[in-house]
């Protein structure tokens, strides 16, 4: 299984990829899709809301389960992954890649301290919480 060293990680199964400019990409594990098994049904954040992190914001949907996707940082979302609509196998497919589901402008980047590194994660994974 894949654990990048370039984002950070959620207790919950979420990804954060920043670019330094305030800004955040957020996805689903490649752990977290693989426990889902086939994706069949994204429900996507409006555009301009704003959350706080730990907030649920979204609902993935599988064959296996549904469950909440939930902001790892606080801010606005600025973008959704609308190709998901039609095609949320995408999630399987590349869930660091093309299976991004929204972009965030964050109000408070140091929540990103509070993530968990890819090694953390990995960790939190073999164990077998989620």
């Amino acid at each position: 299984m894949d654990f990048p060293t370039d984002i950070s990680y959620t207790e919950t199964h979420e990804w954060v990829r920043t670019s330094g400019s305030g800004k955040a990409v957020v996805g689903l594990t490649a752990y977290a899709q693989q426990q889902l098994r086939d994706v069949v049904f994204i429900e996507l954040p409006k555009v301009g809301k704003k959350f706080r992190a730990k907030d649920p914001c979204a609902v993935v949907e599988s064959v296996k389960a549904a469950f909440d996707i939930y902001v790892p940082v606080s801010g606005e979302i600025i973008e959704v992954n609308t190709e998901l609509e039609d095609r949320p196998e995408l999630v399987n497919e590349d869930p660091y890649g093309k299976g991004w589901i929204f972009k965030i402008n964050m109000s408070n980047p140091n929540e990103l301290k509070a993530l968990l590194s890819a090694e953390t994660y990995k960790k939190l994974c073999e164990k077998g919480k989620h």
